[in-house]
């Protein structure tokens, strides 16, 4: 079972609680709820390694993360404004590993909740 330890202050609109519902999605393997969350033109960049362009690969990419299962996710800030969002925190994978991790979201309008792109910077800490 994954731990889930959200700021208080991290819920206030709209965006703010889908954001954290999104994050905590990826981190139980939620793949149907990431999935319909996005646009079928989803672009996720993780920085220095790839980038996902298409709700397919974007598919086959979270069908693949499934098996690196999460012990425990952290959310330090979610923040929204307009068409943006953003969420930083940490990941503790039940491989010991755990990783430091900020996105950068784009959606479809100010007042959507569809996701058009995504931004990922992770890093083992």
């Amino acid at each position: 079972m994954t731990k889930i330890t959200v700021n208080p202050d991290c819920g206030n609109s709209p965006k703010m609680i889908f954001l954290k519902k999104f994050n905590i999605a990826f981190a139980k393997g939620g793949v149907d709820f990431l999935i319909e969350s996005v646009t079928d033109t989803i672009t996720w960049s993780i920085i220095g390694d790839k980038k996902i362009e298409g709700k397919e690969k974007f598919t086959e990419v979270l069908e693949l993360m499934k098996t690196q299962l999460v012990s425990e996710l952290i959310v330090h800030q979610i923040v929204s404004h307009g068409k943006a969002g953003a969420v930083n925190g940490v990941l503790k994978m039940q491989n010991g590993k755990t990783y430091a991790f900020s996105d950068f979201y784009e959606f479809n309008s100010a007042k959507g909740l569809k996701i058009k792109s995504i931004a990922s910077y992770i890093i083992q800490i």
